[in-house]
């Protein structure tokens, strides 16, 4: 913990000293600058900001991945460390979590966000998509198009562009009047996302751009790749000179089962020094991460399938203040109530022959199932051999009645069940780990049982499929349900536990430690903040002050399989065993 936010602090504060001692913009901010006619251009091999030789010196930080109490602040720390623009992503699957319901409220104001950076000072470079990769759910691509068996993401198919046009119609009306050229502070846009490595349709990367265009777009269009990829990512009208690092990682995302990935500061700074010394522009990926709050962590598939964790970030200790973190110690967990008893109450299952993928499950105006859980139940005879085909996305939990057998996931594609009396009841609580952000499998990313579970040979028919997707409007029955009772001395889930954390003054920033627990989610006041699992790195999950309340806060855990009976509020938080990146 400590010895990380030295490396931090110091690694930051050293590459800030690299931008802000070199560079004077006063003359070129939001605010003070009128008479706005050229936009960003390019001229031989440099950037000109109405006549005047510019360098974008950036920052990527996502609205979405930070409390919007804490934008302002996280603003003026990058104006602190001398930078001039704040690149962030769209999320297309937070904006229309359901076909056709747009949504750009609260925590999803996006005007807000833009007009917050032009009040702080800061230029933005926007990266609409639709797809954003990120280490996002489905690179940020709404699940919903998964419902299409012949869907292919990124292309010029027609359900995948009608898609895409109905949320830039949506979309852009809000972009389009905070461009440079209107009085905003959008110098540049960014035509779609690294796709030189996906490269699968050679139609794809103009009709993005045309849709930016035809809906009012005026400013500089970008694209980004990495080195393999730029031959292939470029489109016509979108820069490649001059030269700019768009993502110059400041740190390394961590898959649940790894290390915590760090650079070296004096390697980081070193590298800054030269991109600087050579003349380029340069975006730090990322000035502040934030945190894959709820279950939008994306994941990654090359040799194996690999879940990123919750955090995605550390918070930033640098000036011009310093938010105070708060303990407020061991919060005992005195009530729980089994997922069996749940069921009867609260859900309605979907009755079907065949098992249902959780995106294609009629559910939230037939926009399918997201993320989350799904139960899959069924009643066999007798026991025998289990064998998934593979079927399973990511990992489902076996159980006969309520007794727990065993994993299947994508390396462990059989079980034995035993021998029984009578007709009982197989139970496949499935759970999404979250889908692929990057590569060649977009197009694969269903999520439950995506064929069928086969008994000694015999595919398993006749299903009640119940979506634990634990929403808010769930999360909110559950506190009414009858069923909670006093916590034994040992328990195995799945169960809901909950306890009450009592803050007596102004609520602070915390961070929650879930030693002795197994794997699940924690909801603390109805917000979801994310996975936690024993194997690690990660073992505390950010619990932002804004989200606490004077006086007494309700904490709810989803736990699969062991619970502990406390969780520690602490005031520093713990990544992980630390890894240098080559």
């Amino acid at each position: 913990g400590p010895r990380w936010n030295y490396f931090f602090t110091r690694d930051w504060m050293l590459i800030c000293l690299s931008f802000s001692s070199r560079f004077n913009w006063s003359e070129l901010i939001p605010l003070r600058l009128w008479g706005r006619t050229l936009g960003l251009q390019t001229e031989n091999s440099q950037f000109i900001l109405e006549g005047m030789p510019f360098r974008i010196f950036g920052g990527s930080m996502h609205y979405f991945r930070v409390p919007r109490e804490y934008w302002e602040d996280r603003m003026l720390k990058m104006k602190a460390c001398g930078l001039n623009t704040l690149t962030t992503y769209v999320p297309w699957n937070l904006h229309e979590q359901e076909r056709g319901k747009f949504d750009f409220s609260q925590n999803l104001d996006l005007e807000a966000f833009l007009s917050l950076a032009a009040k702080n000072g800061l230029w933005v470079i926007l990266r609409p998509g639709p797809y954003i990769c990120s280490e996002w759910d489905l690179g940020g691509l709404p699940s919903w198009l998964l419902q299409d068996p012949e869907m292919q993401l990124r292309t010029t198919y027609k359900g995948f562009t009608e898609a895409v046009d109905a949320y830039f119609d949506h979309l852009m009306p809000i972009v389009v009047p905070l461009q440079y050229k209107k009085g905003g502070p959008i110098i540049a846009v960014q035509v779609e996302n690294e796709y030189g490595s996906y490269a699968k349709d050679p139609n794809y990367m103009t009709y993005v751009k045309m849709a930016l265009l035809n809906r009012g777009i005026v400013e500089l269009l970008m694209t980004s790749d990495n080195k393999n990829g730029l031959s292939f990512g470029l489109v016509e009208g979108g820069i490649d000179q001059p030269k700019m690092v768009m993502e110059y990682w400041t740190g390394w995302f961590d898959n649940w089962g790894g290390p915590h990935y760090v650079f070296d500061a004096d390697e980081m700074v070193n590298t800054v020094a030269s991109i600087l010394k050579l003349g380029a522009s340069i975006n730090l990926y990322m000035f502040h991460g934030g945190t894959n709050f709820g279950f939008m962590n994306g994941a990654l598939e090359a040799d194996e399938y690999k879940s990123d964790v919750t955090s995605y970030g550390q918070p930033l200790p640098l000036p011009p203040m310093i938010e105070s973190k708060a303990s407020y110690g061991a919060i005992l967990l005195h009530q729980y109530i089994s997922l069996w008893d749940v069921l009867p109450s609260l859900l309605q299952p979907i009755k079907s022959e065949f098992p249902i993928n959780m995106e294609n499950l009629h559910l939230n105006d037939s926009s399918g199932q997201s993320y989350g859980y799904v139960l899959y139940e069924t009643v066999i005879f007798g026991g025998g051999h289990l064998h998934s085909r593979d079927h399973v996305r990511d990992r489902a939990q076996v159980f006969v009645n309520t007794m727990y057998v065993g994993e299947l996931d994508y390396n462990t594609v059989e079980l034995s069940l035993p021998d029984g009396q009578g007709f009982r009841q197989l139970r496949l609580l499935v759970e999404n780990r979250g889908r692929v952000n990057y590569g060649l499998a977009l197009n694969d990313q269903r999520k439950g049982l995506i064929g069928d579970v086969f008994l000694n040979k015999t595919p398993l028919r006749n299903f009640k499929i119940y979506s634990l997707e634990m929403k808010p409007g769930f999360m909110k029955s559950l506190r009414h349900i009858a069923g909670w009772s006093a916590v034994p001395d040992y328990f195995v889930g799945p169960a809901f536990f909950r306890g009450r954390l009592w803050i007596e003054h102004q609520p602070q920033d915390t961070f929650l430690k879930l030693q002795g627990w197994e794997k699940g989610v924690v909801f603390v006041n109805g917000q979801n903040l994310g996975r936690y699992w024993k194997i690690g790195p990660q073992e505390t999950l950010y619990l932002p002050g804004p989200w606490l309340w004077k006086g007494s806060n309700e904490i709810v855990i989803f736990e699969e399989r062991t619970a502990g009976r406390i969780i520690q509020s602490v005031d520093i938080p713990y990544l992980g065993r630390t890894q240098y990146v080559d």
